[in-house]
């Protein structure tokens, strides 16, 4: 019963929260203005997939890690209430995840349904969602790794740019080394060590533009083109979620407030 009362708590103090609801703004101003200046719905989604990949996860980890630093007196309170941790924590994780849900669903959602509600369509939403949460339990972890606001939120960023730029180079760093052996097969283990890599590939491949990744491109439609490697794929993002807060919910049952 309480964790329904910490999740509502969350959800609405967010929801107010004047930094999402500008999120939300944005996201549906800039969707609008894609999908009516291209003549093109297919056009469109491609320009919102650097959106979806870049900002989403910049705001949401972002946000997320500023908001469990906030919160830190209301988290202190509830521990000292006779609760366990374990359900305070996964309360305050589910609020951030419903909240930031909601203003991606209805700044980016809403304008790909209703222009674009086929499967590329579809697909571009719950990779976006996928993205969000993901994002959200790495930053939980990313809060309970320092005390210090400043380098909590630093870590944070350190992250996103990690995932988001730091990470291709490397990729295209060892292509060059390795480029005389084949390294179709390792390029697919590669890209799961990458949320945001992994939402691209099946975006793209949805799309049925696949050629924009390049040589591989062939590989990754055998591998993730088909239902049973779609499949793994969902679950190795899932895995990216429950890892990163099966990992913090550990950590906070130790942490000392």
């Amino acid at each position: 019963m309480y964790m329904k009362k910490v999740i509502k708590y969350v959800i609405l103090d967010i929801l107010k929260n004047r930094i999402m609801i500008a999120y939300t703004v944005f996201l549906l101003a800039i969707s609008l203005s894609v999908f009516n200046l291209e003549d093109n719905n297919a056009k469109g989604l491609l320009s919102l997939l650097n959106l979806v990949l870049i900002l989403v996860p910049l705001v949401s980890i972002v946000f997320a890690t500023i908001y469990v630093y906030n919160a830190t007196e209301f988290i202190e309170l509830l521990v000292s209430q006779p609760l366990k941790r374990v359900n305070i924590w996964l309360s305050i994780f589910t609020g951030l995840a419903v909240s930031c849900s909601l203003a991606f669903l209805v700044g980016c959602g809403l304008p790909v349904l209703l222009y674009a509600p086929e499967g590329s369509g579809l697909m571009l939403i719950l990779m976006g969602l996928l993205i969000t949460i993901i994002f959200i339990a790495i930053a939980m972890l990313a809060s309970l790794l320092t005390r210090d606001k400043a380098k909590g939120t630093g870590l944070a960023l350190l992250l996103w740019f990690y995932f988001t730029l730091i990470f291709d180079g490397l990729i295209l760093f060892l292509l060059f080394q390795f480029m005389d052996y084949p390294m179709e097969t390792p390029m697919i283990i590669f890209s799961s060590l990458n949320p945001i890599d992994l939402a691209r590939i099946l975006i793209l491949l949805k799309m049925d533009i696949s050629a924009l990744m390049g040589a591989t491109s062939a590989v990754f439609k055998d591998f993730f083109g088909t239902g049973w490697g779609m499949s793994i794929s969902l679950l190795i993002l899932l895995s990216w979620i429950f890892v990163p807060l099966w990992w913090s919910v550990v950590k906070f049952r130790k942490k000392d407030l």
